[in-house]
């Protein structure tokens, strides 16, 4: 069974609100010249960013905080953050994978951006909605 795929923009001033509430401030995620003099395509989101917001669609398919008991990602592909007031967009689905017999709920979740998968082997626990 799918979920809904749930959709969440990504502007460079998310990533400066981000920068301070973490305190990375590495300047990957918000200079152009020094994103691009690394070998990135520009500036990209931090990677705990993406993860966060695919933590959120878990959550919300959760449907209360406390009932996500397992999440984890790998990180494939930088989410690039263009210098405009649009920004990006990730996309987060998931499939359910299994439901088990003691009330847990397995997501194999999947998330993009511009149509180029941003992380692999994302799954997700959660206690099975009621």
């Amino acid at each position: 069974m799918e979920l809904p795929t749930q959709t969440f923009r990504v502007t460079r001033a998310d990533l400066v609100r981000y920068a301070g509430a973490s305190g990375d401030f590495n300047p990957i995620h918000w200079s152009d010249r020094f994103a691009t003099k690394v070998g990135l395509p520009g500036v990209i989101a931090h990677g705990m960013f993406t993860m966060a917001l695919v933590g959120r669609a878990v959550t919300a398919w959760a449907g209360v905080p406390d009932a996500v008991v397992d999440f984890g990602v790998r990180f494939t592909r930088p989410v690039v953050v263009p210098d405009d007031d649009q920004g990006t967009e990730i996309e987060v689905a998931a499939v359910v994978k299994e439901v088990t017999e003691d009330g847990l709920t397995r997501l194999d979740v999947t998330a993009t951006c511009l149509g180029e998968k941003v992380l692999s082997q994302a799954r997700a626990t959660i206690r099975t909605p009621r």
